[in-house]
């Protein structure tokens, strides 16, 4: 199979069957062999329903439904486990994305041999204060951040080869950075195309403001992952056992000082009043915690198993 469509959705009925019949058009007039995944993340509306229908008269459409709302990246984790092209593009349901892309979006992986390709949204049709202007702070943040140079990390149009999306582990709210996933997984063949943004045509958008608060946290995570989340001692040892040495030569300085001006008889005040006595035990300390915390951190990393991060109640027939 060459190319497998993944669509996360929440409340879209209203899109669904034109989106379907849009991307069927362009599949079949450029011959692909393909399916559809469409992800239910726990809509309150018909969308189940209609991806029902939309799957009974077409074998290559495959639905998928959680049992309550779990977020994008666990819907994006659940169709990358089920898709099974050799191209894997994933889309918004709100028909924001174009699906007349794929075609281009298909030939920059298998035949100019990227890994990846996300979309950029270069001219957009959203609010400039409401998502334009954070979208760009947040974007400029992410470039510095993980080094790769894409103007859009956030576009929901993106294309993989088969091996990325089998590799890279998308949760939390990790859909966000998922070219950061890649590039931390090993694959750095990763691109950037221009594509064509449209206006909301039904509905109305399921992300506030607060995505972009979260969007930063979360980048932090990542940017700290990436670094340090295979080898958390090496974090907190380091800084566990600089600070206390830093306390414990403190400590001997006052020890020392106290038993220089006993020696010379210099006037001098009980070790108990002096205030470094207390800053070198508080260092101390704090540097023993942060090397528990390493060692703790290590001890997970090694005994973790994989959960079950979402409930499925329900797959199409083609399932």
């Amino acid at each position: 199979m060459q190319i497998s469509v993944v669509i996360p959705l929440l409340n879209e009925e209203q899109s669904l069957a034109e989106l379907y019949n849009w991307i069927a058009k362009v599949m079949r007039s450029n011959s692909f062999s393909y399916e559809i995944i469409f992800i239910d993340d726990g809509s309150t509306d018909a969308s189940w329903k209609t991806i029902q229908t939309i799957a009974e008269n077409d074998k290559a459409v495959k639905g998928i439904k959680f049992n309550r709302n779990y977020g994008k990246s666990q819907a994006l984790h659940a169709g990358f486990l089920k898709a099974e092209g050799d191209v894997i593009i994933t889309m918004d349901a709100d028909l924001q994305d174009n699906p007349d892309e794929i075609p281009e979006l298909y030939s920059k992986i298998t035949k100019d041999g990227y890994e990846l390709v996300s979309g950029w949204k270069k001219k957009r049709y959203d609010s400039v204060l409401a998502k334009n202007l954070p979208s760009k702070l947040f974007n400029a943040a992410a470039r510095k951040t993980s080094g790769l140079k894409l103007h859009d990390f956030n576009c929901g149009l993106k294309a993989y080869k088969k091996d990325v999306v089998k590799n890279i582990d998308v949760y939390g709210e990790m859909h966000r950075y998922i070219p950061v996933l890649a590039k931390n997984a090993g694959f750095y063949k990763i691109t950037e195309k221009e594509v064509k943004h449209q206006a909301r045509k039904y509905g109305r958008t399921k992300f506030g403001p607060e995505r972009f608060i979260f969007g930063f946290l979360d980048l932090l995570t990542i940017w700290f992952l990436s670094k340090f989340g295979r080898r958390p001692m090496h974090l907190f040892g380091s800084l566990g056992v600089l600070m206390f040495i830093i306390g414990f030569f403190t400590a001997g300085f006052v020890g020392f000082s106290k038993l220089y001006k006993m020696y010379h008889g210099v006037p001098n005040t009980l070790v108990a009043l002096n205030p470094w006595f207390y800053i070198a035990l508080t260092v101390m300390i704090i540097g023993s915690q942060l090397f528990l915390a390493g060692f703790v951190g290590e001890l997970i990393l090694r005994s973790k198993r994989d959960k079950e991060r979402y409930l499925i109640t329900k797959t199409t027939e083609n399932y």
